[in-house]
Parts: C-alpha cells; structure tokens; sequence
C-alpha cells in the first residue's frame, strides 16, 4: 500500500500467493521451499494515473532469514498461520436432509477468545439468498436446500472471525463451496428434424450431412461425452448411410444411390452421453435425405419409324409430334428433351421444337414442298437432354435417333411467274405496230404455257398493248427513252397470268429502251449574272437527254449574226460539259441576250438563249434587273430600313432648314455679328467616331489649294461633300462656286455656322445674307440627305438608322453654351425665369 495507495490492479508472478484488500501477502496453498528460498513478483497498477510499479520479493527459510543482513528487496518471512480454507464441495440436487451439514470453520484463536463466526457472500446475503449458514458459536456450516450446478457452479464465500467487542484476530478466510455434476440433463439436438440432399450415383463416402447436440452438464465429464448413431433406415435396409459416432457426419456406404428408385430416406438417429454407455442419458431425432436428380437417363423414343405426309405448297404447318420417354425428374433440365433433324433437312423445309408440357417434339413445315421436285422425304431426328449426360463413357450411344418418311402430296397449282421479273430489248424509235416477245408464265405440272391468258395489270404511259393469249406485247404510242417514267433505260409494265381455273400470278415485263440520238443538248440555267466588281466571266453547263453515247463532248458557240454579240462576248471550253462565258470591251450594266449553240458528238446542236445581267455587285443575289431592261444603272430595290433612312433625312433636314429660319429671323432684328473664333463648330455627322482631321478632302479626290501672298487662301472647285477623316463639314463658299479650307494655321481662316445664332457670318471681311447662305446649302443637303445611307459600294450604311434615348423635354430658353461669348447683354431676359438650380448658370453666363 505504501508503494501505490491509488492501486487497483493487482497481479502476482506466482499463482501460490496472493494479496488482500490491505495490501498483505498470503499463500494460497501449502508452499514447499524446496532448495530454502523462493522469489516472486507483484505489479501494481492505478487505471485512475495509469501509473505502474513492480516489488520483487524473495522469501526465504526462517533459519537463513536470521543469519543475513537486510537486503534491498523486501523479504517476507512465512509465518504460521492459524486461519485456513478448508476444501469444501456438496452434490449437486442433493436429497438432504436439510439443513445439510458442509464443514466447520474454526480458527485457532477460539483457545484464547471467545469467537463469534459469520459468512458473507452468494448465497448468504446475495442471490440465493439465505441458501448458507453458519453457526455463530460453533462455526458449523450447512446448506438449506437443493443446489442446481448448471444454475451455480460454485459459491465463493468469506468467513470472519470477531470476538463479542468486535476484535477481529483473524483476516477474512475466502471459503470456495463447489457444486459437485450430476448426469442430470439429456443430450439434446440442435433440430428435431435434419435434412440433407445428396446426388443419386454419388461415391462412396460422400458428406450428406452432419447433426449436433448439446449437453447441459459439466464439460470435459463423462456426462457431456456424446456419441452418435443411426438407430434406423427407412426404408429398409441395406443400410446406405453411416455416422461418425463422435462428430454427427453422416456419410454414404453405397455408390448405389438410385433417385429413379427410391428418392427419399429416412433416418432415426440417436445421441447418448457417457460415452454411448448404457446406462447414459440418450434422445432422438429425425434426419430426411433427398436424393437429388442427376441426367443419368437418356431420353429414347417411343417409336424408331414414323410415318406422315404434308401437301405442296403449304408453310407453318404441323405435320408429326414425336415422344420420348425419359425417367429423369420431370421439368427438369435432366428431363427436357432437345430435338435435332439431323439428316434430310438440307433445303431448310422442316423445323423440329419441343412442347415445353408434353416434352413431344413437334415437326413443321416452313418452307414449301414442291411435289414436281420430290414426292418423299426422308428425316433422321436426334433428341438429347438440355442438362449434359453424366454416366460414365459406355457402350450406349448417348442419342436417341428416329427415322421419319414425309410424303408429299401433289396439289393443282396456278400458273408460276417465274422469274418475277423479265426483260426485252426495244428501240426508242420503233414505229407504232411493232410486235415484241412479251411475258411468259409456266404451269408447274406441265411446264408450259398453254392455257394461260395475259391481262395487262399497269402500262404508266401506255405505250403497249398485251395479247391475251400469248403474252405478246405491241408498241401502240411512240416510245421515249427520255419520259419521266423511264428508269435507268427501262420501262416496267406489270401483267397477270391466268389459268382455266381463274388461280393466277404476277410479274413484270421490263422494256429495256435503247437510246437513239434525238435530244440535242441544252443550257438548262438561262439566266446568268455576272458582278463587274468581282467577275468577269461565268461558267455555263449543258446536258443532254440522251445516253453517255450519243452525249459529250459537247461544242459551244455564239449564234448571232449581230456584231454586238460578238464584240462583247467570248466563249472558252472548260471540259467536255462545261465552257465559260466572259466580256470584253468593258460592257455597261444591263441585261443581255446571248445566243449560244451546243453540238453533242454527233453533231446534233439546239440553241440556247441566254440572259445574261452584267451588274454591279458583290454577289449574285445583291442584284436584280428589271426584265427586257438595258441600261447603265441598276434599279435599286429600297428595302424598309433604306425607307426609313430616307424619311429620317427629310426629317433631319427640314430641322435644319427651320433652325436657319429662326436665326436668320433673330439676327434681322439684333443685328448681331458672329465672333471669330469659331473654331470646333462644324456642322457634323452624330454617328462618327473618329477623330477630324484639319485636311479637307474631296469625294472625287480633285482638292488643290493655293496660298496667296497676302495670305488670303484662293480656293478651287470642289464636289458636293467635303470629307475630312470620316468627319463631314457643310462648308460655304460665296457665289456657290467655292468652298472654305477647314485647315487651321496662319492665313487661314475657319468659319462654320453658329450653333447658338443665327445671322450673318462673316469671313474675311465678307458678310453673307441668309439668302446666300440658303442657295448654299439647299442643293448640297439634299444631296448629302439622298446618299448619306449608302457607303462607297452604294451598300446600306451600318451607322445610318441608330437609336437615340430620349432625354427629356428641351428647355425653353435653348443652349446656353455660347452665353460666355456674347458681347452684349441684350436678349438675356429668358434668364430672370429659369429654375433655382439654374440661376447660378445664369449669373455667370450674363455676367452679372
């Protein structure tokens, strides 16, 4: 205790000792210190720190004890003791009589204190309670009633021994009381009822099953020693099962097994503890052994020969049903035959399955018997089981054959039309009248073609008659190889055949028409456009109708004796179908009439007119000509967006020519002079983005400008439009014949229109009236409005019609971006009425 107060776990290297609650050492037996001296360990360990520590004790005699110095390891010396445990056991289901006397406990120390004694434990005061007692004074120990050892193996008991104040001179004594076995519990089986499956023909030895049964008394006795064995057999012997009398396996004796004869057994068994003795407990049980099926029965026919007959003619049919007979497990694969034809079938006209009730073999027909061909047939039929045969090789076949004799019966036909389809050889240009082999049906009893009449059943066209009796065809319309109706060279008409009876057949007579030169080749696209801007000729193909043979290779040429033609146009050969139309002399756009004559090999020519359209485009469906027209120009088709182009340039302008009027009004009546710095006013296009350049540009590229000595700027004629860097500038020049250089620099002089004012504008000195300014620039906007939706290709520009967003109503009194460049304060009464948040604005722009 001093070592680990907080121990918990005790062990001891030596089973002969052991240690108590209080951390004293006892022997647990009688220990004999054979050469004087014995040693041990004891570990202890607390679960609580998990800490560990280990003593080492060495007991030796007490003589030698004496004799030696303290040594560093604890030594024990073995003392006397005068408290022992006393063996003690009782019978289990012990008769009495109760109370049943077990032992005394007495402890030596009852020769000099009186001694009161007492025991504690199972079976005293925990369950079973009040089973022991002792007696206080005497220390007898009894037992109060039966004990049951597979309920209670043992009983551990502590007895104490106190005097009458308390004083315990003696340590508690563990007193072990064990119940001794009775053979009082049957070996019982695990199932009353055992069943196993074995395979019929098994070897002898083979494992059926194994039974197991348990006892409830002690082990390793002679009371749980169990021993097997097969009371009997049924049915009656000879006994084909055996049992390991100590493991339960029940194995076979006989390779006999036979499901076919018997297919079930049944086995009393027996178990029997002691040993199988007879005077040992025993009970029984019953075992069933199914013999399973295995295919060792071959299916074999009910007959070898069989006889049956099946008319011409006929198809799906069923004409025998062959049985067998198998002793296999019914519906089993041991049992379910499979039928083969194994000789006679070589044409495919017969079909053997198997009923899956019956297990016949049923024998159809599936493809017709001709009875002209074969009045018998002969079958050999096979049958074997679905599962594989499981006999060992013998001398028996492992298939079962039968010989069937089919009879065919003759049945009266109608006509054949064989082959179905049949053909003759006609020219395309045989006269009307003409009389041809046509088509021909047999009678299959005859072989021939007397008594069959012909009826024509489809002719598309029409072109022939068919004779009745004959089947002879005769050309009643011309005959085109070229029809729609015609087929890679050959016409089809169908006819029926028919005998005396009325039984009839069907087939088709295939006119294979032969090709005669009498279509002359042809352009079959007469209309062809050629874009000046991107083509200078087009490729023209013909065909002709006729065969390959009386075909390419094809001539071209013009046909015309105008020398228009001729001038114009020029034709070259591509390949044999094929030649290439172009233009010389730099033709105007328009439409053209092209003669042009196309010669097969043989010389068989047709003319071709074509309509040639020399436009200008990019691609062939940009262009569309006005039929029969000729001229220069092409009529443009205005879409809805060029519409609204043009609607919205209309608009834009008449807004311009209104903001004019209200400046040229304004000015008239304040007489106000534009200043001179007007630079970055121009008049632009909304819709550019890039940015302007100070060079003027002019749409025909013919700008020249010239400076003077006294750096006034001379200026030259110049188109309609001034471009300058994608910017566009309305510029004026007076007279109308002039126009003003947009360029920035010493002697130049920018002027625009004020954006804010209307007015005179003066440049260089000169003051230009309204009039002036009108005539200047009514004919350039309008013709600015006309083309401004179209680039340089006359394609519809993609930043003509955009979308603006609407911001609002426009204030009252107009921009006020130009009121810091005012001289005067004159017409600024519209600023006393502005908003709040405008009146600093307004301050500023008056200059107040």
């Amino acid at each position: 205790m001093d070592c680990l107060k907080s121990a918990d776990i005790v062990h001891l290297s030596d089973p002969d000792f052991q240690v108590l609650e209080d951390g004293s050492v006892y022997t647990t037996s009688s220990v004999v210190l054979s050469s004087g001296q014995r040693s041990f360990t004891i570990w202890l360990f607390s679960t609580d720190s998990q800490e560990e520590r280990e003593i080492s004790v060495h007991l030796e005699g007490p003589g030698e004890v004496l004799n030696k110095r303290p040594h560093t390891e604890k030594v024990l010396s073995r003392a006397k003791r005068r408290w022992a445990p006393i063996p003690c056991s009782m019978l289990e289901n012990s008769l009495g009589p109760f109370p049943l006397f077990l032992q005394q406990i007495q402890s030596d120390t009852a020769q000099n204190y009186t001694i009161y004694y007492s025991i504690r434990g199972p079976g005293v005061d925990k369950e079973p309670l009040n089973l022991f007692y002792v007696e206080r004074d005497t220390g007898n120990l009894y037992c109060t009633g039966r004990v049951d050892r597979e309920q209670y193996e043992s009983f551990e008991l502590t007895a104490f021994a106190t005097t009458p104040d308390g004083y315990t001179p003696e340590y508690p004594l563990p007193l072990l009381i064990k119940i001794e076995d009775e053979n009082d519990n049957y070996p019982i089986f695990t199932q009353k009822l055992y069943s196993f499956t074995v395979q019929e023909n098994s070897r002898i030895g083979s494992t059926v099953g194994e039974v197991c049964a348990t006892d409830l008394d002690e082990p390793d006795t002679m009371h749980t020693r169990l021993r097997y064995s097969i009371l009997e057999q049924s049915p009656s012997p000879p006994m084909l099962f055996t049992m390991h009398p100590s493991t339960g396996v029940i194995t076979t004796t006989s390779a006999q097994l036979d499901r076919e004869l018997i297919d079930k057994y049944q086995l009393l068994i027996k178990v029997q503890d002691m040993d199988g003795q007879y005077f040992g407990l025993h009970t029984t049980a019953k075992c069933i052994i199914t013999i399973e099926d295995v295919n060792d029965n071959l299916p074999t026919f009910t007959r070898t020969t069989y006889v049956t007959s099946v008319e011409e003619n006929t198809v799906n049919v069923e004409i025998l049903r062959l049985t067998v007979q198998d002793k296999d497990l019914v519906n089993s694969p041991n049992w379910r035959a499979n039928y083969t034809i194994l000789k006679g079938n070589e044409n495919g006209n017969f079909k053997i399955v198997t009923d899956p009730k019956t297990n016949e073999g049923i024998l159809c027909v599936i493809k017709p018997l001709d009875y002209e061909e074969r009045q018998q047939v002969t079958l050999q039929i096979g049958v074997v089981n679905e599962a594989p045969y499981t006999r060992e090789a013998s001398s028996k076949s492992p298939m079962s054959t039968a010989t069937v004799t089919v009879t065919v019966t003759n049945q009266d036909e109608g006509p054949e039309c064989i082959p179905p389809m049949q053909t003759v050889r006609i020219q395309e240009n045989v006269p009307v009248g003409t009389r041809n082999d046509g088509y021909k049906a047999y009678d299959p009893e005859t072989r021939s073609s007397n008594g069959i009449r012909y009826r024509k059943l489809s002719d598309p066209r029409g072109w022939v008659t068919v004779n009745e009796d004959s089947g002879l065809i005769t050309i009643f319309r011309a005959l085109d190889r070229e029809a729609e109706t015609v087929r890679n060279g050959i016409y089809n008409i169908t006819v029926l055949a028919l005998d005396a009876d009325g039984r009839s057949c069907t087939g088709t007579l295939g006119i294979i028409l032969e090709d005669v030169n009498d279509n002359g080749p042809f352009i079959p696209k007469q209309t062809v456009v050629i874009c000046k801007a991107t083509m200078s000729s087009a490729e023209i193909v013909a065909v002709d109708l006729d065969d390959p043979v009386n075909g390419p290779p094809f001539d071209f040429s013009l046909e015309s004796s105008d020398s228009e033609v001729q001038r114009i146009w020029r034709l070259t050969r591509i390949n044999d179908t094929a030649a290439r139309l172009s233009y010389q002399n730099d033709p105007s756009f328009g439409s053209y009439a092209v003669p042009i004559r196309v010669t097969d090999r043989l010389g068989l020519s047709s003319v071709t007119t074509l309509n040639v359209i020399v436009c200008d485009c990019i691609t062939e469906s940009d262009c569309t000509l006005r039929s029969g027209e000729r001229t220069g120009y092409a009529d443009v088709r205005l879409g809805p967006w060029a519409i609204l182009a043009i609607l919205l340039g209309i608009a834009l302008l008449f807004c311009i020519l209104f903001t004019l009027v209200c400046s040229v009004s304004r000015a008239s009546k304040q007489q106000k002079i534009l200043p001179d710095d007007l630079a970055q006013q121009n008049l632009i296009v909304s819709n550019t983005e890039a940015p302007g350049d100070d060079k003027v540009y002019s749409t025909n590229g013919l700008t020249t400008q010239t400076m003077g000595a006294s750096g006034q700027t001379a200026f030259t004629t110049m188109g309609t439009g001034v471009k300058s860097g994608g910017q566009e500038t309305i510029e004026m020049v007076k007279g109308g014949q002039q126009t003003l250089d947009s360029r920035r620099g010493a002697g130049y002089h920018h002027h625009t229109l004020d954006p804010c004012r209307g007015g005179h504008v003066e440049v260089d000195n000169y003051r230009h009236t309204y009039s002036e300014w009108y005539n200047f620039i009514q004919p350039r906007l309008g013709d600015k409005v006309q083309f401004c939706h179209t680039d340089d290709n006359q394609k519809l520009a993609q930043d003509y019609v955009l979308t603006y967003n609407y911001e609002g109503k426009g204030s009252a009194a107009g921009s006020v971006g130009c009121c810091s460049d005012l001289q005067e304060e004159d017409g600024l009464e519209f600023l006393d009425h502005l908003e709040p948040k405008f009146r600093t604005l307004a301050e500023v722009c008056a200059k107040r």
